[in-house]
């Protein structure tokens, strides 16, 4: 049975490796199309639909009742997309920042990791016996997603991208089926990854927190991956930048705030802990990224190593 595992997870690979190429593809050139920046798509339909898988493990734990991994998916993949997604990328081929991910996408991603950790500290606020993240919490959070999305697309509009050769650009139609086929690759390469990984790890006893930090965390980010890698090789720094920016303040906003509004999440007082790891995480990404220079691959290192000691220390733990 292990070996059937195993095996599912290398198709799993193969399916996201081919579906990002497409989706990368189709979704550069629906872009040039409308003249909409890469910035923007990367930052909505691409950080979207790769955040698909974790929406859906997040949603069906929350329905299941399963708090360590519903909550720990998002804290961990956003880890996971901030120092190993950006850093393994940035080792590839450097990366350059977009201007507005600097001043506006990435306080943003600040501002997520810190309303979880506010929202969720009931015990030391309300002084309550549980720390929960409650359906009034969740609305919160959709809210802020809200004035997320105005600021993008009122900054699209403000600032359209520049006109490409309409020789060069596919036609839409083409362009959409690559990104749909795109997607079902993700998505269903996502969950074969997902569910064997899960199999895998419960077979050598592993928790719900510990699965949801690590196993699940780092498959359902491996669409970011690979669609980051694939990206910033194709010259579309944007789309690999704005698409891991973008997931993390998908993964809290929409995602965490569409679990908790269904059923409300109880927090583990060790998850505050992972809560202000992703906190760092995301300042310290802030502080690497400068304007109109690449995030290198000394940048990179860092990045992975912080994701390294981090792991280390919840195995340990």
């Amino acid at each position: 049975m292990l070996f059937l595992q195993f095996f599912l997870l290398v198709i799993g690979f193969i399916l996201l490796i081919k579906g990002a190429d497409f989706f990368v593809d189709g979704a550069s050139e629906i872009a040039k199309a409308f003249h909409i920046p890469s910035v923007v798509i990367g930052l909505t339909i691409v950080s979207m639909g790769t955040s698909l898988p974790e929406l859906a493990v997040s949603v069906t734990s929350a329905v299941k009742g399963v708090e360590g991994i519903a909550i720990g998916n998002v804290v961990g993949s956003n880890i996971v997309n901030l120092m190993l997604v950006a850093g393994i990328t940035c080792i590839i081929i450097p990366v350059g920042v977009e201007k507005s991910l600097i001043t506006r996408d990435l306080p943003f991603s600040i501002i997520a990791a810190l309303s979880v950790l506010l929202l969720s500290a009931d015990m030391y606020f309300a002084g309550t016996k549980s720390n929960l993240i409650t359906r009034s919490d969740g609305i919160i959070l959709l809210l802020f997603f809200s004035v997320y999305m105005y600021s993008v697309f009122r900054s699209a509009l403000e600032k359209p991208a520049e006109e490409t050769n309409s020789d060069k650009i596919k036609p839409v139609w083409k362009s959409i089926l690559f990104t749909v086929l795109g997607l079902a690759g993700i998505i269903s390469g996502g969950q074969f990854t997902i569910n064997s990984a899960e199999y895998i790890a419960r077979a050598f006893g592993m928790s719900d927190r510990l699965i949801g930090l690590t196993i699940i965390a780092f498959g359902t980010s491996l669409p970011e991956l690979i669609i980051s890698i694939v990206a910033a090789c194709k010259g579309e720094n944007d789309i690999a930048m704005g698409n891991v920016v973008g997931s993390n303040i998908f993964n809290i906003f929409f995602i965490l705030g569409i679990s908790t509004c269904i059923r409300p999440l109880q927090v583990e007082s060790a998850t505050f802990i992972d809560i202000a790891v992703l906190l760092f995480c995301s300042l310290t990404v802030l502080a690497l990224s400068k304007p109109k220079l690449k995030l290198g691959r000394i940048c990179g290192v860092i990045m992975v190593l912080i994701y390294a000691l981090y792991t280390t220390y919840i195995f340990i733990k």
